[in-house]
């Protein structure tokens, strides 16, 4: 019996609620509005920043793991991408082998790089980056080989000019034609390909790892450019723990090899992947940020606006509240009553931001270069803080009802 009347009283309330609301449409719709665009807010920008962090984590993984670039020249961030502000001749395959020296340092790969025009038949590419590595670069770069084999260290040794083609490189010389065991031109140099790197896409310095060509880099050094210097170490740490150390002696290091007084600057850059992440980091924190003020302001009008639209309610109603205090309703039927309009118009903000927020977010995800990923948490979130927004709101207009009197409602 007990659990009927309750029922009962929970459909008469909502009935009134309604009813209330409706009489004060315009400003209940504003309200609505501003509950809606907080929650809307804060679910496209955690949808936003968690798939931003998921595509930082993503491209960082692309370069490989615990991982040191030490590049010849200075190298500077600018905008989240490296930039060489000066280069240097003093990076050797030497100073390499040398780090191996270095505690916690498992592989350290010399590379080296140049523009060369690629030819095949009729088809000619007019700069493809040529880059001399080492047999070890695909476990130290997490790059795999899809068709064919990479070069060995017998390649390697007696200058073979075997080549492994970048998936954008064999798909603009090849077409559909089977490109290994073709031979191509690079500078005049014939070359056989032996394979076809798998697809990898724009790194983290926004590099686009599918358009260029691998060769031994005793061959790229003796047969395309007559150097003895490389452009770049690839040094792969131990442990994630010990970058930071690593990263400090490779410097002392190779100050000392290349005879750098305490006085000069260094002649070599390096580059921990970190570093270049944390800049994206913090733009997808100043994203979520600005995100989460927006939606605070949004949230603060709303709830200004489910006040207002109390206020006036508890000033419409002062008879029917006094003449339900007259036959006993309890204070805190009259709070539950007014928590319960509130409630209405927050559920509803809330309900229609988190559907357009999803919306929206998909929308978002389809024109731009970001994995799909939705955040229940912040969906979760959104919703309690439309919640809290009614409730707080309430507060003060469920209060100020409670102290009408059924004496005060005679008299007036």
């Amino acid at each position: 019996m007990n659990i009927l009347l309750r029922y009962r009283r929970i459909i008469i309330n909502i009935k009134i609620a309604w009813g209330s609301l409706c009489n004060f449409r315009l400003r209940t719709l504003l309200a609505i509005a501003g509950v809606f665009l907080g929650t809307f807010s804060l679910v496209v920008v955690a949808n936003f920043s968690l798939s931003l962090s998921k595509k930082i984590k993503l491209e960082s993984s692309k370069m490989g793991e615990n991982l040191l670039i030490v590049r010849s020249g200075i190298v500077r961030t600018v905008g989240g991408r490296e930039r060489l502000m000066s280069e240097a001749a003093t990076l050797t395959v030497d100073d390499a082998y040398t780090l191996l020296n270095i505690n916690n340092i498992l592989k350290a790969s010399p590379s080296a790089n140049k523009l060369f025009p690629v030819r095949y038949k009729n088809i000619t590419l007019k700069a493809v980056p040529l880059v001399g590595v080492m047999p070890d670069y695909p476990k130290i770069r997490n790059f795999s080989v899809e068709r064919g084999t990479f070069f060995s260290d017998d390649d390697l040794r007696r200058h073979e000019k075997v080549v492994v083609l970048g998936r954008k490189v064999a798909e603009r010389l090849f077409g559909n034609t089977e490109p290994l065991g073709k031979n191509i031109l690079i500078f005049r140099v014939p070359c056989r390909v032996i394979g076809i790197m798998e697809e990898k896409g724009v790194d983290i310095s926004g590099f686009d790892q599918d358009n260029q060509i691998f060769i031994p880099l005793s061959t790229f050094l003796r047969r395309f450019v007559n150097k003895n210097f490389i452009n770049t170490i690839y040094v792969k740490v131990m442990d994630e723990r010990y970058i930071l150390s690593v990263k400090t002696e490779i410097e002392s290091l190779l100050r000392v090899r290349h005879k750098i007084t305490p006085e000069k600057n260094d002649d070599f850059t390096v580059v921990d992947l970190k570093d270049v992440m944390k800049l994206q980091l913090q733009a997808s924190s100043m994203i979520r940020t600005l995100g989460r003020i927006a939606g605070a302001v949004s949230f603060m009008i709303g709830g200004i606006g489910i006040l207002s639209i109390m206020m006036l309610i508890v000033n419409e109603r002062k008879t029917e509240i006094g003449i339900r205090r007259a036959v006993g309703s309890r204070k805190k039927d009259i709070i539950s009553q007014f928590l319960m309009e509130s409630s209405f118009i927050s559920i509803i903000g809330a309900f229609l931001g988190m559907s357009l927020g999803l919306v929206g977010s998909i929308i978002i995800f389809n024109i731009s270069d970001i994995p799909f990923t939705i955040s229940l948490n912040g969906m979760a979130i959104a919703f309690l803080v439309s919640l809290t927004t009614g409730i707080i709101a309430v507060l003060y207009p469920a209060r100020k009802a409670t102290l009408i009197e059924p004496v005060d409602v005679i008299k007036g």
